[in-house]
C-alpha cells in the first residue's frame, strides 16, 4: 500500500471502487444495479471491494473511486463519511439525498423533537442530528451527480472519465433545453402547471415533461437559475407563497440557491 492510504495504483492494480450508503432509499444504488451489461463490463475494469447491495462488504478498505448514496443524518454517519473520506481518492456522491440533503432533509423545516415525538413511540430511542445534511457539509467531494434517482448511465460516464484521468462532464443546463430536444409541449405554457424545470439541470431526459407532469427538481439547480423570476410566474399562477416554498423546498432543499428561493418566499420577502 502507498504511503497516501486514499492511493491504491500500485503496478498491476485494478483501480479499486466502493460503494457506501447512508440515509437513503437505496434508489441510486438500483440505478446502478440496473445498469446491467455495463456495470459487468465496469466490474471487468475495476476491483468492486464494498457494495453491500451487490454483495461485497470491506467498508474500512482503502479505494480509489468511493460511490456516496444517502445524507448524513446521526453522528454515527457524521463519522463514518470523514474515514471514507481518508480512505479514498475520489470521493463521488450520487443522488439527491447525498448532494442536497433529499427527502429526509424536509424535516430541518420543523421542530426536530416534536417530528420524532409525533413518529416513534418511544422517540428517546432513536438518536439523530438536528438537521440533515449533504456530504459537502462534512468533507470535500470530488464530483456530485444529481437526480432522484440518479442516472445509472451518468454515473457509468463519470467513472468511465476518473478511470481515464479525464475530468467528467455533468451537463447543467435547464431542463427546457431538454424539453425542446425530445419535443416536449411546455405544460408552463399549455397547462399553467407549475414547473421547475427553468431552473432545474437536465439528466433525467425531460421525463415527467414528457408524460404531462411538472418537473419537480429531482435533478438539482441548473446553471445560473433565475429563482425569484420563476417564484414570481408561480405567483402569476395562483399559488401563494408557502406553496411557492414547498416547491423549491422539496426533493434538493438544501441545495443553496432552492433553500434561498424558498426561505425568501417563507419569509414574504418582495422580489
Amino acid at each position: 500500500m502507498n504511503d497516501d492510504p486514499a492511493r491504491t495504483d500500485e503496478p498491476g492494480r485494478r483501480p479499486r471502487m466502493a460503494v457506501h450508503k447512508f440515509s437513503s432509499c437505496d434508489g441510486c444504488q438500483l440505478a446502478l444495479l440496473n445498469a446491467g451489461d455495463a456495470l459487468l463490463r465496469l466490474a471487468e475494469r475495476v476491483e468492486l471491494v464494498h457494495f453491500a447491495e451487490a454483495g461485497p462488504v470491506d467498508p474500512e478498505a482503502a479505494v480509489d473511486i468511493a460511490l456516496i448514496e444517502g445524507s448524513v443524518s446521526t453522528a454515527e454517519d457524521r463519522a463514518r463519511i470523514v474515514r471514507i473520506r481518508a480512505h479514498s481518492r475520489f470521493l463521488v456522491t450520487l443522488g439527491a439525498c447525498a448532494t442536497a440533503g433529499g427527502i429526509q432533509a424536509l424535516r430541518n423545516f420543523t421542530d426536530g423533537d416534536e417530528w420524532l415525538s409525533s413518529v416513534y413511540a418511544r422517540p428517546e430511542y432513536i438518536s439523530s442530528l438536528a438537521n440533515v445534511s449533504p456530504i459537502r457539509d462534512h468533507v470535500h467531494v470530488d464530483l456530485e451527480l444529481w437526480g432522484c434517482p440518479v442516472s445509472g448511465h451518468q454515473v457509468l460516464t463519470a467513472i468511465g472519465s476518473l478511470l481515464a484521468g479525464a475530468p467528467p462532464a455533468v451537463p447543467d443546463e435547464s431542463l427546457c433545453l431538454e424539453c425542446k430536444r425530445q419535443q416536449a409541449v411546455c405544460v408552463m405554457v399549455t397547462r399553467g402547471a407549475p414547473c421547475l424545470g427553468p431552473v432545474t439541470r437536465t439528466g433525467c431526459g425531460a421525463l415527467c415533461p414528457r408524460f404531462g407532469r411538472d418537473c419537480y427538481g429531482c435533478y438539482g439547480p441548473a446553471e445560473h437559475p433565475n429563482t425569484q423570476a420563476l417564484g414570481r410566474r408561480f405567483a402569476g399562477l395562483g399559488l401563494v407563497d408557502e406553496a411557492i416554498a414547498r416547491r423549491f423546498h422539496f426533493i434538493n432543499s438544501q441545495a443553496p440557491v432552492f433553500l434561498e428561493a424558498g426561505q425568501r418566499r417563507r419569509g414574504n420577502h418582495d422580489d
